[in-house]
């Protein structure tokens, strides 16, 4: 595969999210490449080994969040040429409520060969579930973790 920098790969991934394609975002991620999300809470996982798991995990997201516009993206390169840091936000709707929602969001992309190897997502799982109208199973869901 011809070698893309961090940024033209993050680029095509939400050019496919926008699109629905979430199986071709899949195929983007390298066989043993990683997602994290750091924050994440509640039921969402904070890992996910390898391009099959990222498949299952972005299956239904099209049934769940209408994204329907980067509406800012910032790429700041590191002093290594397969990583940068992108901020970005992006907006859409809910699907279940039909709720407007504006997200935002720090990665750290790391790009190997053309395809992701590691894809840590620092996004805010109270606004995630306040836009999908699902704040208060959140909240219960931390307080049983937390009890």
């Amino acid at each position: 595969m011809v070698s893309s920098t961090p940024e033209e790969i993050f680029r095509r991934m939400i050019d496919l999210m926008l699109a629905k394609d979430m199986n071709a975002v899949a195929d983007m991620w390298a066989p043993d490449g990683i997602a994290e999300f750091p924050f994440a809470a509640g039921s969402s996982p904070r890992v996910l080994h390898g391009r099959e798991e990222v498949r299952a995990y972005l299956a239904h997201y099209p049934e769940l969040m209408d994204m329907k516009d980067m509406a800012a993206l910032t790429v700041r390169p590191t002093d290594r040429t397969d990583t940068a840091v992108v901020e970005w936000t992006a907006t859409g709707r809910t699907v279940a409520t039909s709720r407007p929602y504006r997200l935002d969001y720090i990665v750290v992309l790391t790009v190997r060969d053309g395809l992701i190897a590691l894809y840590r997502d620092y996004w805010s799982p109270l606004s995630v579930a306040a836009a999908a109208g699902g704040l208060a199973g959140l909240i219960d869901s931390l307080e049983r973790e937390n009890a």
